[in-house]
């Protein structure tokens, strides 16, 4: 059975960040990597080459496939910071919104900037998702 390419390396989050050509989004990143670890009392790690996490979850799938996740996190991509684990709690619909100018795709919570969003919301959003994520049972048919 194939691995998963995202996983937790030993690379510095911090580095990471200070790496970020974009200064807005370093400092963003920087300030939510600071939301992220004081709610979730979780260090932050890198999974694969640009994402930080914290915590994590495991799955399962019918077909025997398993495998480890970030319970949340983020990435500062060049077109908006990434935010994961936050738009699958149930109830999290209310929050959003409330949250100001953002995106979902999939599995992630786009924003372009802090400054557009309430961040006592996203605090809760980064609660909520970190609490589901980590407590939920991840068992799927194929």
């Amino acid at each position: 059975m194939a691995e998963n390419k995202t996983r937790p390396s030993t690379a510095d989050p911090i580095a990471f960040l200070d790496s970020v050509p974009s200064e807005r989004r370093r400092i963003d990143g920087f300030a939510v990597l600071e939301m992220m670890r004081t709610i979730t009392k979780a260090d932050p790690v890198m999974w694969g080459p640009s994402m930080i996490g914290f915590g994590q979850y495991s799955y399962r799938y019918a077909s025997g496939r398993e495998g480890n996740a970030l319970a949340v996190g983020l990435s500062p991509r060049s077109s908006a910071l990434a935010l994961y684990g936050l738009t699958i709690a149930p109830g999290v619909e209310d929050l959003l919104a409330r949250l100001g100018k953002h995106r979902t795709g999939v599995a992630c919570l786009y924003i372009n900037s802090l400054s557009d969003v309430d961040t006592e919301v996203l605090q809760e959003l980064i609660r909520m998702g970190y609490t589901h994520m980590t407590t939920a049972n991840f068992t799927f048919g194929d």
